[in-house]
């Protein structure tokens, strides 16, 4: 891959040295001036008992339902989730394919992937039009995952999008299109976890030829980029520079070198590296400057609460103190994993391919992919992706719980759909919107709903099971309340159980059911058992149904 010096490369190159330069003059200002003097003045401290105050603005609990794309190089090999790293995990099934592919990890290592990234399939707008479509009212981009690549225009971080790969500013392009449609727009930051994820970069196999070299991290420097395409690129910067994780010498069989790993560097670290405080110091400066330059009305960070200690609140508390001096008021949301009861309020909880079981007083968010999160062409060629039949009633699941939906649609490497992703998207704009009044905007009821109760856990095991007539769930908007049918029933009347006569939960008084989509309202009677409403004679689409209760 050492290629020809061309004047693009030459000219990339000096702009990388300057970039380099510049970071280390803003990390060097950025210690001088100490933790927090950088931030957006406001109300906001980075104490969690400041960001405690913080509460949920209500155009998210309006919306209910956002799309992502959480596309990034390693959707280029086109073979799932956590590439980068399993690449470089002897035994795992994608270390062999990227030696058949590509070769060992020591001669190509993940960096060269990054500059495979091409993205000339890529039409954002398009795929913007067909999300909107679909009922999405936010829309999020992957600003970068755990391999620390910045899909923007990074002052901090030279290996990004506009230098390498795409030579795009992938999330200015995205915030650009998604405001146009309308849509609220959103970024996920993942890269707090990159400097114990890719240790196993500087590792080395086992056993096999090429037992005991050293992968690329632990070989490649600055100087070795000499006359090839990274000339000025310092792949330490990318891997993040050994951090007392990297795999030691002697460790010579898989079992072994796979009890590491879990023990090591596949922790999931929240706090900063020991011995490194230049990784976390640039994480935060690459995190500002994300929210400065592209103003996210929404942010994911990936992480059990908020990532790397003080860095992290001091990060949420720049966004919601830039929030208010923009808006008037705080509008920005901050969304992470696993809050604890004496940090609730200081951002909103996501739960990743799971859900809540009950109604929970503040709101939350369910992420979840058709797929696996990076692109893998084996689901589509198989047609293992989620189907439109299980999302919607997981999207009405969910709001029914005061939730919304963060559903991922992977993006080949190239930036275009499949076939499949085309038609579950058309799928979901036969329906969502047609029952937009039963979701956007509205509140829970006093209760979620009726039925047998779903195969939820807390873990990222989603399961599912077949819905009958009986699985009803609700939601409410002033005086009306809408009860969503998740199968049609086979006897032609639907037994609100809840609404029965003198119930605890029945309504003052209902006056009219009609079901959204049909005109005309429906023939039903309320007894002690149950409000029965007799249906028509044919479902009117194939997912779900929706009764208007005017009380």
């Amino acid at each position: 891959m050492s290629g020809k010096l061309t004047r693009r490369t030459f000219l990339r190159n000096t702009a990388a040295a300057a970039a380099l330069a510049q970071a280390g003059t803003a990390l060097s200002q950025a210690s001088a001036m100490g933790a927090g003097q950088n931030m957006a003045s406001g109300p906001f401290q980075p104490t969690w008992d400041s960001l405690k105050q913080n509460k949920t603005p209500d155009w998210f609990r309006d919306a209910k339902f956002g799309i992502w794309a959480h596309w990034s190089a390693q959707c280029v090999p086109e073979q799932g989730d956590w590439y980068a790293r399993k690449m470089y995990l002897q035994g795992d099934p994608i270390h062999d394919w990227h030696a058949q592919h590509y070769g060992h990890p020591s001669k190509f290592g993940f960096m060269e992937i990054d500059n495979l990234w091409k993205a000339e399939k890529w039409q954002p707008e398009q795929l913007m039009g067909l999300y909107q479509a679909a009922g999405a009212k936010y829309f999020f981009a992957l600003a970068n995952h755990h391999d620390n690549f910045d899909n923007y225009a990074s002052t901090y971080h030279p290996w990004n999008s506009t230098r390498i790969g795409p030579m795009r500013d992938i999330v200015g392009t995205w915030a650009k299109v998604a405001r146009a449609h309308g849509m609220k727009f959103g970024v996920s930051n993942h890269s707090s976890h990159a400097w114990h994820w890719q240790q196993a970069a500087y590792g080395y196999d086992a056993i096999g030829p090429m037992a005991n070299v050293r992968y690329d991290a632990a070989t490649l420097t600055k100087a070795d980029g000499k006359g090839k395409w990274w000339e000025g690129y310092d792949p330490q910067v990318l891997y993040t520079g050994r951090n007392n994780l990297a795999m030691p010498d002697g460790v010579n069989t898989i079992e072994a070198q796979n009890e590491w790993h879990k023990t090591h560097d596949a922790v999931w670290h929240e706090d900063d590296p020991p011995q490194n405080p230049r990784f976390a110091e640039l994480w935060y400066l690459r995190c500002k400057e994300l929210f400065d330059k592209y103003e996210p009305d929404i942010v994911y960070f990936d992480d059990t609460e908020l990532p790397l200690g003080e860095k992290g609140l001091m990060a949420t508390a720049h966004l919601y103190n830039s929030s208010i001096a923009k808006h008037g008021s705080q509008q920005s949301v901050v969304v992470a994993n696993k809050i604890q009861p004496q940090h609730r309020g200081a951002f909103t909880l996501t739960i990743e391919r799971s859900r809540s079981t009950e109604i929970l007083e503040d709101p939350w968010q369910t992420a979840t992919c058709i797929g696996e999160w990076h692109y893998k062409r084996s689901l589509y060629e198989q047609h293992k992706y989620k189907t439109a039949e299980t999302v919607i009633p997981l999207l009405i699941d969910v709001i029914s719980k005061n939730g919304n939906l963060l559903l991922s649609v992977p993006v080949r490497g190239d930036g275009s759909l499949d076939e499949d992703e085309h038609a579950f998207l058309a799928q979901l704009a036969s329906w969502v919107p047609k029952h937009g009044e039963a979701i956007y905007g509205t509140r829970p009821y006093t209760i979620f709903g009726e039925g047998p109760p779903e195969p939820i856990t807390n873990s990222f095991a989603e399961k599912t099971r077949p819905h009958t007539a009986e699985d009803i769930r609700f939601t409410t908007r002033g005086n009306t309340l809408y009860a969503f049918v998740l199968a049609w029933p086979t006897d032609g009347v639907v037994r609100v159980k809840t609404l029965r006569k003198g119930g605890e939960h029945a309504p003052r008084a209902i006056h009219r059911v009609e079901l959204i989509g049909e005109s005309g309202s429906l023939q039903y009677k309320q007894t002690a058992d149950a409000l029965e409403v007799k249906m028509p004679s044919s479902p009117p689409n194939p997912y779900a149904y929706v009764l208007r209760i005017r009380t």
